[in-house]
């Protein structure tokens, strides 16, 4: 998740979790280890890593430190550019291959675009599954929107399954367990759009 977003001057929080995994790496740290140095469970670290969960600012800055980070180089990272000339062109070359969970087969993330607004933020993914993919079931704090682009696939929200077809959608609150499923012998493509933040009710 390297691509820059557009926004006026804010920070970028859904990339923490990202950037919390591309130092550990750097470092040579596992998931483990880096559990052992900051007495955080692995569980949590792997959660907020995925983008699933924001971290509380106590736990952002005990995790930074055990890895070495200045706060003013980490923050500096998720800072926005200002500017926003009123479009977006996006080349499909542009979009920046991301992990969400480790350990999961099949299931290849990329970022196409990546903001903030007035009280939130989002991120708009291209996520593509395997014949044969395989995850179990995760919860992410955002709500999320998905568009099948090409499919016939299974979503699962906790015991409820949703066959979709392409042009489908499905729109619900992350917080519910949820993985999609391609049982399929041909590659499914998603569009899946993050929002972080509150709406409005």
């Amino acid at each position: 998740m390297n691509q820059e977003p557009v926004s006026g001057g804010q920070l970028v929080y859904h990339r923490i979790g990202g950037l919390i995994r591309k130092y550990r790496k750097e470092k040579g740290l596992k998931l483990l280890d880096l559990s052992g140095v900051t007495g955080i469970k692995s569980a949590l670290l792997s959660k907020i890593e995925n983008g699933r969960m924001l971290p509380t600012i106590p736990t952002l800055f005990t995790i930074i430190q055990k890895l070495g980070i200045t706060p003013e180089i980490f923050f500096s990272e998720l800072s926005a550019e200002s500017d926003f000339p009123g479009y977006l062109y996006l080349p499909k070359d542009g979009f920046s291959s991301y992990e969400k969970e480790e350990g999961a087969i099949g299931f290849q993330y990329q970022s196409v675009l990546e903001s903030t607004f007035e009280g939130g933020a989002f991120q708009i993914s291209l996520l593509t599954l395997s014949p044969g993919s395989q995850r179990g079931q995760v919860t992410t704090a955002a709500y999320e929107f998905v568009y099948v682009l090409n499919g016939p696939l299974q979503y699962q929200l906790e015991d409820k399954m949703f066959d979709l077809s392409e042009g489908d959608a499905l729109f619900f609150d992350g917080s519910i367990a949820h993985v999609p499923i391609n049982q399929q012998n041909i590659t499914c493509r998603l569009l899946v759009m993050y929002f972080f933040g509150e709406l409005r009710k």
